[in-house]
């Protein structure tokens, strides 16, 4: 594309709308970008990464060439067939589809058919992606209405994300935490609105300090005053 002026809207309508939509997407996932870019220019670790360097003990990512870590927690597969097939391999864990919502068990190589606008774009097990508030520009404040989702919690297992605003300071912090059959959530930031969705769940029993409602990914919560949220698993 070097020798050539070449615009979307060069060549149809479909075109223009693949481009907006991932445009979009990469706009919604900045604050999981811009996070990841900070910690690269304080320790060198690329933002995209080779699967060996996120998974060293699993012999088979010692040589995929043809997908990638997007950070600690995305895999990304992209498609190089024109029919939309592709073949990726997951490392074990159960991970999860950001696009669709659907569940995979790793382990093994999986085959799928995609269109223009979907992707095997993965979610790592135990994971949070904070997902922004703004999708027509990448700089904007990634903290304010930030919806943190999290994705395939295990017993036993804490988890934390750091978010950082466009000077490189740190804004918020959250850790997710599961004890059998209870999470605990704890955000500490300025004081701008955020949420939590858990994905993979389709109920709870009970809240304590915020509320929820159902979604179609899962069940988003709204906090009160606390900074300390305690979910309990159905």
């Amino acid at each position: 594309g070097s020798t050539s002026y070449r615009v979307p809207w060069l060549y149809d309508e479909e075109s223009v709308e693949v481009v907006r939509f991932f445009t979009k997407l990469k706009c919604k996932l900045m604050p999981y970008i811009y996070s990841h870019a900070c910690l690269a220019s304080k320790k060198g670790v690329p933002v995209m990464r080779a699967m060996a360097l996120e998974f060293t003990d699993d012999p088979a990512c010692a040589y995929l060439d043809r997908q990638y870590m997007f950070g600690d927690a995305l895999l990304v597969a992209p498609i190089f067939s024109p029919e939309g097939t592709v073949d990726y391999y997951l490392p074990e864990g159960r991970w999860t589809n950001f696009l669709s919502g659907k569940v995979v068990d790793g382990g093994r190589w999986v085959r799928e058919n995609h269109g223009y606008l979907s992707l095997p774009l993965m979610v790592r097990p135990n994971s949070i992606i904070p997902v922004g508030s703004e999708e027509s520009r990448p700089d904007y404040d990634y903290t304010d209405g930030v919806d943190l989702q999290v994705f395939a919690l295990t017993v036993g297992k804490t988890i934390q994300i750091d978010i950082y605003n466009t000077r490189n300071v740190r804004e918020l912090t959250a850790s997710v935490s599961r004890e059998e059959n209870t999470i605990f959530i704890n955000v500490k930031n300025s004081g701008k609105p955020f949420t939590v969705t858990l994905r993979n769940l389709a109920g709870i029993a009970s809240i304590r300090n915020g509320a929820y409602e159902v979604k179609a990914q899962g069940i988003m919560i709204r906090p009160e005053k606390s900074e300390e949220i305690i979910v309990v698993n159905l």
